[in-house]
């Protein structure tokens, strides 16, 4: 593992930081026109949108790891806003550019880049979700327009979105992985209803959506009729990569140890508890490990090789992380956050809630843990099915 830069790094790393120096003040996190103002700038100095061509609204820079891996550690410490957050970015966006036609690149890309063009994702289903190659939300080609019908639960930002991209059943006949068509719905028409689920935090960020005789056009769909298995895989995979970030661990980590610090329990700041310093000291490996693998993977991206069953282990890790570091929190916080974050929002220790709420989703989120774990074991390591 090699985790030097070369100079010609270092003299990229002191040019970005000098850019974000002049370009960018925290406080301009506010005014939604300077963030759009800041990522067009950084776009057009090739630090946003580095895979997304230029005609589609990107900065179309060559793949480099140790560059990609600046810019985040850089962005995060100025705080400065990075690419437009939500579904569409994560998971739509690189759909597109690698299964997508040109018109569908060319219409949809540049207006998600902007923010203009919000995503819901529409896979699971009620009684359809480990499983998901189960569903029966159907849709059927009608005078050269889909008709879908069905029902999606569990939808990330539904109320909050414009356009869904999701998996319906195409080919009733054919078996269950080979039957399905991803296939792009826009809110506006007729027959969708969202109904948004409360959830135990009070929040709503999950919804229902019923399908009734919805309508797209023939076009609307994403690679090849009855091979949505597939693209829904290519969906997953950056899903998984977004929530196994070893920057997302070491971000809790942060945020954990700030509370430690300024929390008291018998008198003391809660760092200094002996328990609660024992339980921090475990963490602390457990993300360091993160870290380590990530640098690791770095390495070997940077080389062309794969990292084979260690990269099946991010998502599954950081899930892992997130639930000790909320375990440890509900420990130095206790009945302090119990209480619930109000209209205007949180700023005491009941912001925690989200985190710890939140922390549970994430054994499902991008696949559950036992079936990720199952991934690990049959593809990485060999062994046999169950």
């Amino acid at each position: 593992m090699d985790l030097t830069f070369s100079a010609a790094h270092r003299q990229y790393r002191d040019d970005l930081r000098a850019f974000l120096a002049s370009s960018w003040k925290p406080g301009d996190i506010a005014s939604q026109q300077k963030v759009a103002t800041f990522r067009a700038l950084a776009t057009k100095h090739g630090y946003l949108y580095r895979a997304v061509p230029c005609r589609f609204g990107g900065s179309e820079q060559p793949a480099d790891v140790l560059r990609a891996q600046i810019i985040a550690d850089e962005f995060n410490r100025a705080r400065a806003p990075r690419e437009v957050s939500g579904n569409g970015m994560s998971m739509l966006v690189p759909v597109l550019l690698e299964l997508g036609t040109e018109w569908q690149k060319e219409y949809f890309i540049p207006r998600t880049l902007t923010g203009e063009f919000e995503w819901a994702q529409g896979y699971s289903e009620p009684g359809s979700g480990s499983d998901l190659a189960s569903l029966r939300t159907s849709g059927e080609l009608v005078d050269g327009e889909w008709v879908i019908n069905g029902q999606k639960i569990w939808t990330t930002r539904a109320h909050q979105s414009n356009y869904m991209f999701c998996l319906v059943r195409t080919e009733p006949g054919a078996p269950k992985h080979q039957g399905l068509s991803y296939i792009l719905l826009d809110f506006k028409q007729p027959g969708i209803t969202v109904r948004p689920l409360r959830q135990i935090s009070g929040e709503s960020e999950f919804s229902e959506v019923f399908l009734d005789n919805v309508r797209a056009p023939a076009d609307w769909i994403v690679g090849e009729r009855g091979k949505g298995w597939d693209v829904s895989r290519v969906n997953l995979k950056h899903e998984r990569a977004s929530v196994g970030s070893a920057a997302r661990a070491t971000h809790l980590q942060h945020n954990l140890l700030k509370i430690a610090r300024e929390t008291t329990i018998n008198g003391r700041p809660a760092i200094e508890d002996p328990v609660i310093r024992e339980k921090l000291a475990i963490l602390d490996g457990f993300v360091q490990a993160q870290l380590c693998a990530s640098h690791y993977q770095t390495t070997l991206a940077v080389r062309g090789d794969s990292p084979g069953v260690l990269g099946l282990c991010n998502k599954l890790n950081n899930t892992n992380i997130a639930q000790l570091v909320s375990q440890i929190a509900s420990d130095i916080l206790g009945d302090t956050i119990l209480c619930m974050p109000s209209e205007e929002g949180s700023s005491g220790p009941e912001k925690w809630n989200r985190q710890i709420m939140g922390s549970l989703g994430l054994s499902i989120a991008g696949g559950t843990s036992n079936i990720q774990r199952n991934i690990i074991a049959e593809r990485g390591l060999g062994l046999p099915r169950e």
